[in-house]
């Protein structure tokens, strides 16, 4: 393989959220072939990961990978468990954190780009408007990228891998702005954690919730379809 093909291919984790949506348009934008990875984890609906194909495909990903792996085999998250997802705000890490999530995730798309021969990862990751998960800090980030480098073939005798969260420093209206700027059709993605089957938001949960605030603080419509 060229470098040239392999500096210019980029692995992107698609959740079918906005911040997701994002990071594939700001990669289109400088220049990267997107290959789209997305994760069938147990979560509690499947309109995320049909939004996330539409994302795929409507910001021009080369290719779209759905993996399965059963989380909810161990379940301890409100989102693979029989386990309410809370519509009132609290501190502390939520219920809705899924264990090992993004560790998970990120390490199939490590794997997968090591098969591609691409030298980044892309993720949506934000530590600004979250909900306090820990894997969504800078600190996972670079220790993600530390362990990918110890831990292939392509970090131990090639150019090394990268990790890169480009929304990290972003708030939520921060994110809406950059998303109009790139032209994303943000009325097709699917935040909520408890959408219906055909990707409707409840409006209460609180992905919806930062959601909805940051299309407001952004002085934007909301464009979610609610239920």
């Amino acid at each position: 393989m060229h470098q040239q093909e392999a500096d210019n291919k980029a692995v992107i984790l698609v959740s079918g959220g906005m911040d997701s949506a994002v990071t594939i348009a700001l990669a289109r934008e400088q220049g990267y072939r997107v290959f789209a990875l997305s994760v069938a984890y147990g979560q509690r609906h499947s309109s995320e990961l049909e939004a996330s194909a539409r994302v795929a495909r409507e910001l021009g990903a080369e290719v779209h990978k759905t993996v399965h792996v059963d989380l909810r085999s161990i379940g301890g998250s409100a989102l693979t468990d029989d386990i309410n997802v809370p519509e009132q705000a609290d501190s502390g890490i939520p219920v809705t954190y899924v264990p090992a999530r993004n560790t998970i995730m990120l390490s199939i798309a490590l794997g997968w780009a090591e098969v591609l021969g691409a030298r980044e990862i892309w993720c949506g990751v934000n530590a600004v408007d979250y909900s306090g998960y820990p894997d969504c800090r800078p600190a996972f980030i670079d220790s993600f990228q530390q362990l990918a480098n110890v831990a292939t073939k392509a970090g131990v005798e090639g150019q090394g891998l990268s990790v890169k969260a480009p929304l990290m420093a972003m708030s939520k209206a921060d994110i809406a702005r950059e998303g109009l700027r790139l032209g994303v059709d943000f009325s097709t993605t699917v935040s909520c954690y408890q959408a219906d089957a055909e990707g409707r938001a409840c409006g209460r949960c609180d992905a919806c919730r930062l959601r909805a605030q940051g299309f407001h603080d952004a002085g934007l419509p909301d464009p979610t379809r609610y239920r």
